[in-house]
C-alpha cells in the first residue's frame, strides 16, 4: 500500500501553494517553454521556426480546419508602433504559435476571436520579446498595455473574464509580498543552532525548540492561506459559468478532511489517501475542451499519473480508463490524456509498466480512436505494443525450443521442472553481458539447490565465440542458441513443420522484445513472469523475498536497461535474421 499524502490541511503547505508555488498559481508568468530569452526582434518566420523545432512532437498529432468566431481580440500598446505582435495558445504546459497581427502607427492591433473549442489561456507576445498571459473566451477583448510589459499599466477595457483574471493576479502578487517576511523568519529559525553542533543527543530537542519558534509564523501563514482560499471561493461563487472561474478552480488544491474519528490511528492515513485520490479531479470539468489550454491541466495530470496513483500496471490500466471515460465528448481532453498516458507508459523505467502501454494501445489505438495519428505513426505504435505483449509480467511466457552447444540436441524451456526459471537472453560479443553473465552464474550456483533453473539463450549468431565463452566461464546451466544454419528460411520451415521448434522460438528477439542485452526474466514454476529486465543484484534480492513469502512490489523496482557496448558493431538484436512470420508448424 502506498503512503498516503500527509498534512493535507496544513496551513503552511496551502499558503505555499497559493502564494509562492509557481506551477499552480503563477498566472503572471515570466518564463514559458518557448525560449524567449534571446535579445532579438521576433518576426513571424523566426517564431514559427522556434515553435516548430521545440513542439514538433505535438504538431504531428494533426490539425483540423479552424472555425471562425464573431468575436475579436483588440488592444493598444503604448510605446509600440509599426511592428508585429503574436498570440500563442497553451496546450498543456507548452505554448504554440497561433496568430500574427500588425501594430499600426498608433499602437493598435486586432486578432479575430476564437470559437468555443479553441478558447483557453493565451499569451500576447511583443518584441523584446515580452509577453503576458490572458484568457480567451467567447467574448470581445480589448486590452491596453505598455511596451514595458508592466502589470500595473495593463488595463482591461473589454472582457469580463480578463478583468477578473488580472484582479486575481494582482491579489496573488500582493499575498506573495505578505509572505516574504514569513519565509525569512522560517529560514532564520532553521539556521539557528540552539544546542552545540555535532551533539546528536540534542537533535530532537533542537527540532522541538525550532518548532516552538515557528508557531506564531505558522499562524500567520494560516491567516494568509485563508485569505487566498476565501478569495477563490468568492470569485468562483459569483462567476460560476465563466472560464476564468474554471481555470482558477482547477489550480486550487483539494483540501482533504480529517479521517473519521472511529478509525484506528494507523488506518487514518489510508482513508485520507483514498479520499484524496477519489476526489482529485473534483475541481476540474473534464468535459470542457478549453481547460486543456492551461498549464495547470498538464501539471495536474502528470502529478496524478506519476505521484498520486501507485505505479502498479493493473492500477494504472483501471484508473486511466476511468479518467479517460470522464472526458465524454471532449475530443481535445481525450487526445491529451490518452497521449500523455501512452507516453508515460512507454517511457516508464518502472518494471512491468509496459503492460499499461499494451493495454492503452489495445483500448485506443487498435480500435481507431486515436484519430489524430497518421497511418505510419499508428502502425509503429501498434507494432511496438505487439512486440511486448508476449512477455508481460503476470502472463505465461511462450516456450522456447532451441539447440544446445552440440547444435543437435533441442531443449525446451518448458521442460525445465524447477521452482523458478530464469530466462537470460544475451550475446557473447556484448560488453555488458561479459560482465553480467558471470554474476548471474554465481547466483545460479547459490540458488540452484533451492529450485532455480536457468535457460541461457545466446543470440549473437556467432556460435564459435559463444561456445568458447561458455567453456571459459564454466557456465553449467542450460545453454542454447540459434545458429546461422537453422535461421535459413528452408531450414526454419522444415524444423517447424516437423514440430522440432516454433515460430516464436526462432523469433525470440521479437517474442521477448529484445532491443538490448542482457535481458533477464524470472518466472515461477508455471512459467508465469514474476519480474523482468533484472540485474544480478535485483535478482538476488527478489529470490530472497520470494523464499520468505514476501509480496513482490515491482512498482518500487526499476527496470534494468543496457546501452549497446559491443566489442564489434553487429546488427541490432531485433534486426538480425528472423524467419518469416507466415511460416507455420505442421498440424
Amino acid at each position: 500500500m502506498p503512503n498516503a499524502p500527509r498534512n493535507f490541511n496544513c496551513a503552511e503547505r496551502n499558503v505555499k501553494t497559493f502564494c509562492t508555488h509557481q506551477p499552480k498559481n503563477q498566472l503572471w508568468r515570466h518564463q514559458i517553454p518557448i525560449d524567449f530569452s534571446m535579445n532579438l526582434h521576433i518576426n513571424k518566420s523566426s517564431f514559427l521556426a522556434i515553435a516548430a523545432c521545440i513542439f514538433l512532437c505535438m504538431a504531428s498529432m494533426g490539425q483540423s480546419p479552424k472555425p471562425t468566431s464573431p468575436t475579436y481580440i483588440k488592444g493598444h500598446i503604448t510605446g509600440l508602433k509599426d511592428t508585429v505582435v503574436y498570440i500563442a495558445n497553451y496546450y498543456g504546459n507548452k505554448l504554440y504559435y497561433n496568430d500574427t497581427s500588425r501594430v499600426d502607427s498608433k499602437g493598435n492591433f486586432t486578432f479575430p476571436g476564437k470559437p468555443f473549442n479553441e478558447c483557453g489561456k493565451y499569451a500576447l507576445v511583443m518584441p523584446g520579446p515580452k509577453f503576458f498571459d490572458f484568457i480567451v473566451a467567447e467574448e470581445n477583448i480589448f486590452i491596453e498595455a505598455d511596451s514595458s510589459n508592466a502589470i500595473d499599466k495593463l488595463k482591461i477595457k473589454e472582457s469580463v473574464n480578463n478583468k477578473i483574471f488580472f484582479d486575481y493576479i494582482r491579489f496573488i502578487n500582493d499575498r506573495r509580498k505578505e509572505r516574504e517576511p514569513i519565509d525569512s523568519a522560517f529560514k532564520a529559525i532553521d539556521s539557528l543552532h540552539i544546542h552545540p553542533l555535532g551533539d546528536s543527543l540534542y537533535l530532537e530537542e533542537d527540532k522541538k525548540a525550532k518548532d516552538e519558534l515557528k508557531k506564531p509564523w505558522i499562524e500567520k501563514l494560516s491567516t494568509l492561506n485563508k485569505k487566498v482560499v476565501d478569495y477563490q471561493k468568492d470569485l468562483i461563487a459569483k462567476n460560476p459559468d465563466l472560464l476564468v472561474s474554471k481555470l482558477i478552480n482547477m489550480s486550487a488544491d483539494i483540501i482533504v478532511p480529517d479521517a473519521p474519528a472511529d478509525l484506528k490511528e494507523e488506518e487514518k492515513p489510508r482513508w485520507q489517501y483514498y479520499w484524496y485520490r477519489n476526489h482529485y479531479w473534483d475541481n476540474v470539468d473534464l468535459t470542457d475542451p478549453r481547460l486543456v489550454r492551461d498549464q495547470s491541466y498538464h501539471k495536474m495530470l502528470d502529478k496524478y499519473l506519476t505521484q498520486t496513483l501507485p505505479q502498479i500496471p493493473d492500477t494504472m490500466c483501471a484508473e486511466s480508463k476511468k479518467l479517460i471515460e470522464r472526458t465524454g465528448n471532449n475530443a481535445d481532453g481525450f487526445k491529451y490524456i490518452v497521449h500523455q498516458c501512452t507516453y508515460l507508459a512507454e517511457t516508464s523505467k518502472i518494471m512491468c509498466m509496459d503492460k499499461w502501454f499494451v493495454y492503452l494501445v489495445d483500448q485506443y489505438y487498435k480500435t481507431g480512436k486515436a484519430t489524430w495519428l497518421k497511418e505510419d505513426k499508428l502502425k509503429n505504435i501498434i507494432e511496438a505494443s505487439d512486440e511486448k505483449r508476449f512477455c508481460l509480467c503476470g502472463e505465461i511466457a511462450p516456450d522456447i525450443i532451441l539447440p544446445d552447444t552440440t547444435g543437435t540436441h533441442w531443449v525446451s524451456m518448458y521442460g525445465m521442472n524447477t521452482k523458478y526459471t530464469l530466462l537470460v537472453i544475451w550475446e557473447a560479443t556484448c560488453g555488458h553481458c561479459k560482465k553480467e553473465i558471470p554474476k548471474l552464474h554465481e547466483l545460479y550456483l547459490k540458488w540452484k539447490d533451492k529450485g532455480l533453473g536457468v535457460y541461457s539463450l545466446e543470440g549473437d549468431l556467432e556460435n564459435d565465440k559463444w561456445v568458447k565463452f561458455v567453456k571459459e566461464k564454466g557456465l553449467t546451466w542450460t545453454n542454447v542458441s540459434d545458429t546461422p544454419e537453422i535461421m535459413q528460411q528452408d531450414s526454419a520451415n522444415k524444423l517447424m513443420w516437423k514440430g522440432v521448434t516454433t515460430v516464436q522460438s526462432l523469433n525470440f528477439r521479437k517474442t521477448f522484445d529484445v532491443s538490448s542485452t542482457p535481458k533477464v526474466f524470472l518466472m515461477d514454476k508455471d512459467h508465469k513472469i514474476i519480474a523482468k529486465q533484472l540485474s544480478s543484484e535485483q535478482l538476488d534480492e527478489l529470490l530472497n523475498k520470494l523464499e520468505k513469502g514476501e509480496t513482490i512490489d515491482t512498482s518500487k523496482m526499476k527496470a534494468t536497461e543496457y546501452e549497446d557496448e559491443d566489442e564489434e558493431t553487429p546488427q541490432s538484436p531485433k534486426n538480425k535474421p528472423q524467419p518469416k512470420q507466415g511460416a507455420k508448424p505442421k498440424q
